[in-house]
């Protein structure tokens, strides 16, 4: 089983601190609710993890399955199998969506999946999203809606089934329709067992459909509340000022 231990992550981004000491463990099966205000260090989690150079870690440590994920290039952790999906997904004109799955998927998993059995996998995949089939001979995001952009990040979490997949504001920009085909496919992966799920989200509607195994708010680059899906509850009556003075002693 799979396990993902941040200890005591603290990130800086231009020489301005922005995690203060991170520390949680995800485990394959598991869901994790990173929750917390704009500013607070949430999307810095997730990119400091996938390896963004933006953000330079000055302290603590990532393992993935005890392999220090820190030491890692960027392709090196999506190849261990640390996945993730965007808040906002960048355009790759001139390549194909399923070119772009299937070069994944050979990186993923050694060797690259024969023609006819991947087309059939592939269109299964685009079908449970409601996405349509000619969106494969699309390049990658290029006049993508949001809804659309959205929807391709969790079917390249379908296909290529990580060990870790950082999901960073998924919910961002969609309708209700559009996030409720996102959450079914996000469960789906969670129902296989072998993927361990870090959620960012500062709202709590997805919750609704998503429902995480552990909450941590985060405010202000610490860990400041910890609890099952009833926290998010709390935040949905109350909001995240009544965790303010805790980040403020601590």
């Amino acid at each position: 089983m799979s396990t993902l231990e941040i200890k005591d992550l603290q990130v800086a981004v231009e020489d301005k601190e922005i995690l203060r000491g991170i520390s949680l463990t995800v485990k394959a099966g598991e869901t994790h609710a990173i929750m917390g205000p704009n500013g607070s260090g949430k999307s810095t989690l997730a990119y400091a993890v996938a390896g963004h150079p933006k953000y330079t870690v000055t302290g603590g440590s990532v393992t993935l399955d005890g392999e220090d994920v820190l030491s890692m290039s960027v392709d090196e952790r999506a190849r261990a199998g640390v996945f993730l999906a965007m808040q906002y997904p960048v355009e790759v004109p001139g390549v194909s969506v399923a070119n772009f799955l299937r070069s994944a998927a050979t990186q993923i998993r050694g060797e690259a999946p024969k023609l006819l059995p991947w087309n059939r996998e592939l269109k299964a995949a685009m079908a449970e999203l409601q996405m349509d089939p000619a969106f494969s001979g699309r390049s990658v995001n290029e006049g993508f809606s949001g809804g659309e952009k959205k929807r391709h990040e969790i079917l390249q979490l379908e296909l290529l089934k990580p060990k870790i997949a950082i999901l960073d504001e998924t919910d961002s920009g969609l309708d209700v329709d559009a996030l409720k085909v996102v959450s079914e496919g996000v469960n789906r992966v969670r129902a296989g067992g072998e993927t361990g799920t870090l959620l960012i989200t500062h709202y709590t509607r997805i919750l609704r459909y998503i429902e995480p195994d552990f909450v941590h708010v985060l405010v202000d680059g610490k860990v400041v509340e910890e609890g099952g899906p009833e926290l998010a509850q709390v935040l949905e009556d109350g909001g995240y000022e009544r965790f303010r003075p805790a980040a403020a002693t601590s």
